[in-house]
């Protein structure tokens, strides 16, 4: 399957049907979401990855607006985050007016690394923006020096979805 072939393929799924995921295919995926490009190699990023039923569970209440039934019968959840403060910063100061934006930038490379993998892997994957940090900051102990940027809910698809449309290359694209 080509890349091309892979990022057609990949969708935002919010049906899953509770088929497991190992826990080598869950490594897999984090293994090559390091492989993308951080800001001076400082490779910041972290997953906490949940995977128990009842962690899952757990972790799906911590969801805001209708994510938590977007993920019922999920496989597993992973929620990304970056440690602050250090990307984007030379000494605990900010380098430009990115700052922690990096930190978000190296994230959301990652992420996607991740996801193009999960399609490869024929799993499939839903990003979600819409939680509530410090629930799952509690339930999963994660360190007060880690920005929560998403949730990745990862699992089998039940049914399949539709491609949305994309802007035209003249809407979002200036050559000079």
């Amino acid at each position: 399957m080509t890349l091309n072939d892979i990022a057609a393929h990949r969708r935002s799924i919010r049906k899953y049907n509770g088929q497991p995921i190992s826990r080598e295919e869950l490594e897999t995926l984090i293994r090559f979401a390091q492989e993308a490009p951080s800001w001076k190699n400082m490779q910041t990023s972290r997953y906490h990855i949940v995977c128990s039923l009842e962690t899952i569970a757990a972790a799906r209440q911590c969801l805001g607006g209708s994510n938590p039934q977007k993920t019922e019968n999920t496989a597993a959840l992973i929620v990304t985050t970056f440690k602050h403060d250090i990307v984007g910063h030379t000494n605990g100061i900010p380098d430009n007016e990115g700052g922690n934006g990096w930190g978000w930038y190296d994230l959301g490379l990652q992420n996607a690394y991740l996801l193009l993998k999960a399609a490869e892997m024929n799993l499939d994957t839903l990003v979600i923006g819409i939680r509530h940090a410090n629930q799952l900051r509690a339930l999963l102990q994660i360190p007060e020096d880690e920005t929560i940027g998403a949730v990745i809910a990862v699992g089998h698809r039940v049914e399949d979805a539709k491609r949305p449309p994309r802007k035209e290359l003249d809407d979002i694209a200036r050559f000079y």
